[in-house]
């Protein structure tokens, strides 16, 4: 049975002279996988921030901040306040938290998605990969 890699494959060898090599993957290094998961987890939280950060900016400008203040006070007869509660430097110290979190649990999946990984591959024998020389 092919497969439309194959079929790619097969035609990018009749068109040019490049070697194509197959080779396995066999083994993630740990600390590899640990340095890159932390890189994307480190873009992740800028992007966390920046969207706290929009998201807040967006409710506050359009006034659902206030209207929900107003609701509550109806409630509670003026005793709490949703805007006193929920300024920019809270939402800017949870955006952190939540950060700081997703970061934590971004390095520790890819390290544990390598060590997955390297156990699999002792039953599975490992990835192939196509790669070609131009």
């Amino acid at each position: 049975m092919s497969t439309v890699a194959d079929k790619l494959a097969k035609k990018s060898a009749q068109k040019s002279s490049s070697k194509q090599v197959r080779l396995r993957l066999v083994y993630v290094d740990f600390w590899s996988a640990v340095k890159l998961s932390f890189l994307v987890a480190i873009a992740v939280a800028i992007v966390t921030l920046v969207s706290f950060l929009l998201v807040f900016l967006v409710v506050q400008s359009t006034g659902l901040i206030a209207q929900v203040d107003e609701f509550v006070s109806s409630f509670s007869d003026g005793a709490f306040s949703i805007q006193a509660a929920v300024g920019l430097p809270q939402v800017f110290a949870f955006g952190s938290v939540v950060a700081i979190l997703n970061l934590v649990v971004v390095t520790v999946l890819g390290a544990v998605a390598a060590g997955i990984y390297n156990m699999a591959v002792k039953v599975t024998g490992g990835m192939l990969v196509g790669f070609t020389s131009n």
